[in-house]
């Protein structure tokens, strides 16, 4: 006879994973993390990526401060001892490639012998799909999120947004501050948060040719060239925010947050497409 209790999950590389329980202690990079808290699954313990340093940056935590949750540090400089202190029983990491664990050392979870599952949150996959595919893995670890709840959320930020972009006509640029004399500007369709934001009708300023698939790496004065009426700046601990006006950066745009880390879950999206309807209306 199996064993009712018995756990398994299939992950976006494609490795599948089986256990003679759910696993009840999870530990989760930053944004996996916080997606999960959001779904009713509180992770025992969080870890950064390589842009993190030894304090949680606020930006990506979502409620992971308020909920008592504890940061080890950065996941490819992970202590591992203190990761088996934790005693964690599957570790959640994001994959960009398809292929490998985005912010963890995979070989300190073969160590320690902990399964490692890895979601997708890169454009292969629609925000819809990213969303939902975190909402599959937290219902299988016991998690107590409304999934139609949560899609009622987003559809509802969504009509939101769309109403905004209909009734302005604004250039946006969405980027990532590197230091005083370069800036990364974001290409929409790289990323599965902004092809939806041009689906709902945002009007998105092409960077222009050159090399970098998700990202052109430019001066500001591109961003000036290029005359967006608003600025979606990285707001992560880890890049430098630009300020309105020529000598800020932005040109004469108005700028507004945007974490390209995003917890992905309909709670934290919804949020922020409120906000970006918000910035539209100006």
């Amino acid at each position: 006879m199996s064993d009712a209790r018995a756990w398994g999950f299939t992950d976006d590389r494609g490795t599948a994973l089986e256990a003679v329980r759910t696993p009840a202690r999870v530990v989760a990079y930053v944004r996996a993390g916080a997606a999960l808290l959001d779904l009713g699954v509180t992770p025992v313990a969080v870890y950064g990526s390589g842009h993190d340093g030894d304090a949680l940056d606020p930006v990506k935590a979502g409620r992971l401060e308020s909920a008592g949750v504890p940061y080890l540090g950065p996941g490819r400089a992970l202590d591992e001892a203190r990761l088996r202190g934790v005693g964690p029983e599957l570790i959640v990491d994001v994959t960009y490639d398809g292929k490998s664990a985005y912010a963890l050392d995979e070989g300190v979870a073969e160590r320690l012998g902990v399964p490692v599952v890895a979601l997708s949150v890169g454009n292969e996959l629609t925000l819809g799909a990213v969303i939902g595919r975190f909402g599959e893995l937290a219902l299988g670890l016991g998690g107590g999120a409304d999934l139609v709840a949560s899609a009622g959320l987003v559809a509802s930020a969504e009509a939101a947004l769309r109403d905004a972009a209909a009734g302005v006509d604004v250039g946006v640029l969405a980027l990532s501050g590197a230091g005083p004399d370069q800036v990364h500007l974001a290409r929409p369709h790289a990323w599965p948060e902004l092809a939806r934001l041009a689906e709902l009708g945002v009007r998105f300023v092409d960077p222009g040719p050159g090399p970098g698939a998700n990202w052109l790496t430019a001066d500001w004065g591109r961003v000036a060239a290029l005359e967006p009426g608003l600025v979606l700046y990285d707001s992560r601990a880890n890049a430098v925010r630009p300020g309105p006006g020529p000598a800020g950066g932005a040109g004469g745009a108005r700028v507004a947050p945007w974490n390209p880390e995003t917890p992905p879950s309909a709670v934290a999206y919804a949020a922020f497409f409120l906000e970006l309807a918000e910035a539209l209306r100006g």
